[in-house]
């Protein structure tokens, strides 16, 4: 029942005549503002990939590692937020939590606006500053996480791939506003203002937007209980961990590629304010494009498995990543990436943006569908077997989300050692690329290898657990009406 308030308080989206009676017409109204409002979260999150091109060394007195580390600092701030973002929607309704959300991005863009316009700022205080942009980052489980309820179960890969999809491509538009800010009057510090002032209009809207728009669902259910309990699901582990490889990869070289080139194309003898604008001017290709790919990631791991897709995901990122790698290594000897080597590295990175996106998609699947098959097990009827993995996934996505977050830090982490230590991100990129063949391999044990009979009986041990879950918030709901009614 939809109340004045906006408020529903039975949603069940695999009722397909309720569906089809209009409750279609409510998730993607939700779907689109959800949409909006996390596309904002991820540029604010994403704004200092914009502002360090604003930033001269000369002026600021910040040089190439610290840089990246203010790269780093918004990426880990974001990840840890994830987990309480999570069960936000549950405990304060999804319309509520994202007004609130949005307005808080009010703060790391006022700050940015302020301190950016005043060089002389310590270093300190800008690692502050770029922390608060985290806040961006936790939006995202947020919006999974009730977009989650929304959509049933033969459409979440579609819906959850949109949805993330469209809130990563708010890394590309900052980005594109940096460019159009730079290309238009250039990229002194004091013209990084204009990008600041258009996200706190953008800002006001998302939240006006979701407030008219947007609904909170009083069944659902996503507490930290139900974390707990996935965790102990040890598939939960191994999407958490090839989430580092996709999504942890998309979002690390997105703070990172623009630095990566302008580094490159000032070592090739351009200026600072030619290398940024030639930068910016390439910088925004692959999280857009990565972003787009994203829903059709999850829209193949509807046909033909989430497993198989992402095994293949991480097959083409181990062959884009050697591209890159072997462009760098040849720019080393020549002092820096030129004319056919620069080509082929910045066509190797556009392609990890592509791939990883695609992959994110299709990991994403593996969430719902690992649980839905977990509940097949469990006791009770098909509306208690499919709430506990509707609440058990949506708890889950906030924790994938979070440590995949943790993928984008150690990026840049990384590339800033690399520079520190040779003067190149070689070194960097063959450990990227090391690394996607583990993630292949992790993804072909745990997901696509016959179970041996003892993962079997480990297997059978977690739904029993699923069971006594399901039987303690039973008796927890019970006991609340008991005690509500004995009250009244």
């Amino acid at each position: 029942m939809l109340t004045r308030d906006r408020d529903i308080e039975h949603w069940d989206a695999e009722d397909v005549v309720a569906w089809e009676s209009g409750g279609k017409d409510i998730a993607r109204r939700n779907l689109i503002w959800s949409v909006f409002a996390e596309h904002i979260g991820f540029s604010v999150w994403s704004i200092w990939s914009v502002m360090v091109l604003f930033m001269p060394t000369n002026v600021f007195h910040i040089d190439t590692a610290g840089k990246f580390f203010l790269g780093a600092v918004p990426t880990l701030v974001g990840g840890i937020m994830r987990i309480p973002y999570t069960v936000a929607t549950a405990r304060f309704g999804g319309r509520n939590w994202t007004i609130f959300s949005a307005l808080a991005l009010l703060i790391p863009v006022l700050l940015t606006l302020y301190f950016i316009n005043r060089p002389g700022t310590s270093y300190t205080t800008f690692l502050v500053i770029a922390a608060f942009a985290g806040l961006g980052g936790g939006n995202f489980s947020s919006s999974m996480s009730n977009i989650n309820v929304f959509y049933p179960q033969r459409l979440k890969g579609w819906a959850l791939g949109m949805n993330a999809g469209g809130g990563n491509i708010g890394v590309p538009v900052v980005q594109l506003i940096g460019l159009a800010v730079i290309a238009t009057v250039g990229n002194t510090y004091g013209n990084a203002s204009i990008v600041c002032l258009i996200y706190l209009a953008l800002i006001v809207i998302a939240a006006l937007g979701a407030a008219l728009n947007m609904n909170n669902v009083r069944n659902q259910r996503a507490d930290l209980s139900y974390m707990v309990k996935a965790l102990r699901v040890p598939q939960s582990w191994a999407i958490a961990f090839l989430y580092i490889g996709t999504f942890g990869s998309f979002i690390g070289y997105s703070f990172a590629f623009g630095q990566v080139l302008q580094i490159s194309f000032k070592a090739g003898g351009a200026t600072a304010a030619a290398a940024a604008l030639h930068a910016a001017q390439i910088a925004f290709i692959g999280p857009l494009l990565g972003s787009l790919a994203r829903p059709y990631g999850g829209k193949w791991a509807d046909r033909i498995g989430g497993s198989r897709v992402t095994l293949y995901t991480f097959g083409a990122m181990t062959a884009a990543a050697a591209v890159v790698a072997v462009a760098s290594t040849l720019g080393d000897g020549t002092g820096s990436p030129k004319g056919g080597v620069l080509v082929a590295l910045i066509i190797g990175f556009t392609a990890l943006f592509v791939i990883s996106g695609f992959g994110n998609g299709a990991v994403t699947k593996l969430i719902p569908s690992v649980f839905e098959a977990k509940s097949r097990g469990l006791q009770g009827d098909s509306a208690t077997r499919a709430a506990w993995a509707q609440n058990t996934s949506g708890a889950l996505i906030g924790f994938v989300g979070a440590i995949g977050a943790l993928g984008g830090v150690g990026i840049n982490l990384m590339l800033r050692s690399s520079y520190a230590s040779t003067q190149s991100a070689t070194t960097a990129f063959w450990v990227f690329m090391a690394f996607y063949v583990v993630c292949a391999a992790v993804c072909w044990g745990v997901f696509l290898r016959r179970p041996s009979r003892r993962e079997l009986v480990m297997d059978s041990a977690v739904v029993t657990e699923a069971e006594v879950l399901v039987l303690e918030t039973e008796a927890a709901e019970s006991d609340s009406q008991s005690t509500t009614s004995a009250r009244a």
